[in-house]
């Protein structure tokens, strides 16, 4: 479970560091470069991601290990990072090539499919919620560390003018790069053959539990369930693109809704995303004792949905009056919301910092509860069979949403105001909670649902569920 995490957490810290960087770097390279291809280079992370995670959860299925394409997509983690350290050694087409090492970055975080693949093969489906808990935990400690150690780099300072006549350069832009080489070769290592070994137990349980002669013949006997999947899916989808709407609009909207320069918005919005994340780590720790108390879809639905739900409610402006307008003439948001160019602020009602502030604490706790338990309830409904092709698709439905949340923006945002914005995210929650709650309903009536506390003993008889626990959990940790 530690290399998983290690795994789960580089992706997140390689994204922190570079939305650190972004503007800065490519100033520095080429200046006046950075507004034509910093939107090239922010989607292809995602777009890279999407279009390989499931392509190698099948060449994990196909290898019917998890190593290879760990191995190869860590390496390429490592090319991708030196690539972006040693930008300056391409001009002048460094914009491109920053564009492509974003790219082979996002190809290899795609990984993650492949580790949670793993995950759910190589863990009982009692501690599959726990599992599913410390890798999700695991990324939000890499997003959140990823800041600190760019602050740490900042004394390196931007160094001196780019040219060619170095081959290796450490500044404050480099150091980004470096130190996730240095970590991706790590964890490279950490899956060598002497380091790592390949434990798979889900399918014995599933053999024991049905109480069959062999493990094929027990997957044989668990029929897929590609209804619930996709609805799985798709709410997953919802949960995340309400997050991801949120930490993308969040600084327009302060400078907007507040009259904040950008500057303030800035230190203000790290200051809270720091406490967001502080937030999130907290509800990751808590959430298996909480399934031990509430089941699994009772959490979904009240935790996850509702605090989300209610997220975008409570983004909605109520304020007695209108928000702070900028002064006429100006053409872009910062110190108050510019009518010229946004015609709703004239119109629209004032956000109040209060409820900003409540909306953020909101969607921090349920974004954290919604996608472990989403994540979870998903492996367990595809059971102990080989799940890399899906758990791509479910990875390719989360790239999916963070690529559409800066279209949403500009779309809607931009034109109708935030009422529109919020009111439409609000609506799209609820019905992901309503094909949720359909989707658990339907897995309760069915044998050895998820949800349900007792996986096994609706499954097989109860002297028979008490050996295989025993036996598993005995076999689980002995290995």
């Amino acid at each position: 479970m530690a290399a998983m995490s290690s795994v789960a957490a580089a992706g997140e810290l390689w994204t922190a560091f570079f939305n650190l960087t972004s503007c800065a770097k490519p100033m520095s390279l080429e200046p006046g470069a950075q507004k034509e291809v910093l939107g090239l280079a922010v989607g292809a992370n995602p777009l890279g991601q999407l279009m390989f995670s499931p392509l190698l959860g099948l060449w994990a299925n196909r290898a019917g290990s998890a190593r290879a394409p760990l191995l190869a997509t860590l390496a390429l983690f490592v090319l991708a990072s030196v690539l972006y350290a040693e930008l300056h050694l391409t001009r002048p087409y460094a914009k491109y090539w920053m564009v492509f090492a974003r790219f082979l970055v996002g190809v290899s975080s795609a990984n993650i499919a492949v580790a949670r693949s793993y995950l759910s093969a190589a863990t009982l489906v009692e501690e599959r919620t726990r599992a599913v808990a410390v890798v999700s935990l695991a990324q939000v400690l890499g997003f959140v560390v990823g800041p600190a150690l760019q602050a740490a780099a900042a004394p390196l300072g931007p160094g001196a003018p780019y040219d060619q006549s170095a081959l290796l350069r450490l500044d404050m832009y480099t150091a980004a790069g470096w130190i996730n080489a240095v970590l991706g070769l790590f964890n490279f290592l950490l899956f060598m053959p002497c380091c790592f070994k390949e434990r798979k137990i889900a399918a014995r349980e599933a053999m024991i539990a049905q109480g069959a002669d062999n493990e094929k013949e027990a997957l044989k006997a668990l029929k897929p369930d590609p209804v619930s999947s996709w609805t799985l899916v798709a709410a997953f989808f919802v949960l995340v693109f309400n997050f991801v709407l949120l930490e993308t609009l969040a600084t327009m909207l302060t400078m907007d809704q507040f009259a904040w320069s950008k500057r303030q918005a800035l230190e203000y919005m790290g200051a809270l995303m720091s406490g967001g994340a502080v937030l999130a780590c907290l509800t990751f720790a808590l959430i298996g004792p909480l399934t031990r108390l509430f089941e699994e879809r009772a959490l979904l639905l009240w935790g996850g949905f509702l605090l989300t739900g209610l997220a975008s409610v409570l983004c909605i402006p109520w304020g007695p009056g209108p928000p702070p307008l900028a002064p006429v003439g100006a053409a872009e948001a910062g110190g108050g919301c510019p009518q010229e160019t946004q015609p709703w602020c004239a119109e629209s009602r004032g956000l109040t910092l209060a409820q900003f502030l409540a909306g953020y604490a909101c969607v921090s706790v349920g974004y954290s509860l919604g996608v472990t338990l989403i994540q979870t309830i998903f492996s367990k409904v595809l059971g102990p069979r080989p799940q890399g092709v899906w758990q791509g698709v479910l990875t390719g439905a989360g790239c999916l949403s963070r690529a559409l949340g800066p279209v949403f923006v500009s779309a809607v945002y931009a034109r109708r105001g935030p009422v529109a914005t919020f009111g439409s995210t609000a609506a799209l929650t609820l019905g992901g909670a309503g094909g949720a709650a359909w989707c658990t309903a339907r897995l309760s009536r069915r044998r050895g649902t998820p949800g349900r506390k007792s996986e096994l003993r609706s499954s097989a008889r109860p002297a028979d569920t008490l050996t295989a626990t025993r036996v598993l959990a005995t076999l689980h940790h002995t290995l």
